[in-house]
């Protein structure tokens, strides 16, 4: 790229100055399904390594309040977050964040809050969670996801029918906890762009499950979030989604897309707003395909033609580089997209 030097120097300083990062949870647990789940044993040490290591974590409201108002958090900032209210948070999760005195949040269904009170918490036990400063946000009210219209049926159509629903789940949350944040953490992390919009049309930001630091240019219709429970839960994977800064990319038209056809989508082209990396150390990966080779456009833009189809699934592009300005950690960039089968029809949750 042209003048990368001069680039660099100018901007590094605006890019790597906020990097929050966000790690996502389900159960904290030994006994539970290993792909949601993480050990008690191993939680505490991700919890202790953030301490060792100097991150400040932070509320999700804080985060949110800096990027709506524009304003910098200091560098090495963590957010923690759990989707589903699941009774081994309190039990196994939260005593080990008090330890620390860390912040955090769980994304709830509503309509199946005490429904199974082995397995789930009670509305009484969030309540008590959430006078203790815990932040009580909105899964949906049975964990359906947005994205997965009925045959017949437009997604425009099917969100208006599912509006008062999800507005519904929100005023629950309120009536119980006495907190609506209006953050909504996407069912299975999926969405569309028409979801996308409904998440603006009525005033909520979103959370997704791709991965990728945050910052002050993020959309907050799909903020990135690590997972790490199994098989994402060993230390050296943590310390390397701690230590990402993020991706300031920009995707449009039809890049914008997430839900093809098996077959339908066979490339993907990006804008990069940040000059801080080499474009021969870029390298992009997409799941079931490995390493994708890349085609840049011009200083600011690059192609990845697939080397072949996406596979039915939740399907993700990564894409990193490591930071000239900043040895040692790599920009960080995910897409993902919900491929159907050949017949249209959806493949198991």
């Amino acid at each position: 790229m042209k003048y990368r030097l001069l680039a660099a120097l100018c901007f590094c300083i605006h890019f790597t100055s906020f990097a929050t990062v966000i790690l996502q949870y389900h159960h904290v647990s030994e006994d539970t399904p290993a792909s949601t789940s993480i050990t008690p044993e191993q939680f505490s040490k991700h919890m202790q390594y953030l301490q060792d290591n100097n991150f400040k974590v932070i509320a999700l409201s804080t985060l949110m309040d800096a990027i709506k108002q524009q304003q910098a958090l200091p560098d090495k900032t963590v957010v923690i977050t759990f989707d589903d209210a699941y009774i081994n948070i309190l039990t196994n999760g939260k005593p080990i964040l008090d330890k620390h005195n860390f912040p955090f949040t769980i994304f709830i269904n509503p309509g199946m809050v005490g429904q199974n009170t082995s397995h789930f918490l009670s509305w009484q036990q969030l309540k008590v969670m959430a006078d203790d400063g815990v932040i009580i946000a909105n899964h949906g009210m049975h964990h359906d996801s947005l994205a997965r219209t009925p045959d017949g049926m437009t997604t425009q159509a099917w969100l208006a029918k599912n509006t008062k629903t999800l507005l519904r789940a929100e005023e629950m949350i309120e009536a119980e906890t006495g907190q609506s944040w209006r953050y909504f953490a996407y069912p299975y992390g999926e969405f569309s762009p028409e979801v996308q919009q409904w998440v603006r049309d009525n005033n909520f930001v979103a959370f997704s499950q791709q991965s990728g630091a945050v910052s002050l240019n993020t959309d907050v219709t799909s903020i990135p979030r690590f997972p790490a429970s199994q098989p994402y839960d060993q230390l050296s994977s943590l310390r390397d989604k701690l230590d990402s800064l993020p991706f300031n990319i920009q995707l449009k038209g039809d890049n914008l897309q997430t839900i093809f056809e098996q077959g339908q989508s066979s490339s993907l082209t990006v804008n990069v707003e940040v000059d801080d990396f080499e474009p021969d150390q870029l390298h992009c990966y997409i799941s079931g395909l490995g390493r994708q080779k890349i085609e840049w456009q011009n200083d600011e833009s690059f192609t990845i033609n697939f080397s072949a189809p996406l596979q039915p699934g939740r399907v993700r592009c990564n894409c990193t580089a490591p930071s000239i300005s900043e040895p040692g950690r790599y920009y960080w960039f995910s897409k993902p997209w919900f491929i159907l089968k050949e017949n249209r029809e959806w493949y198991p949750l």
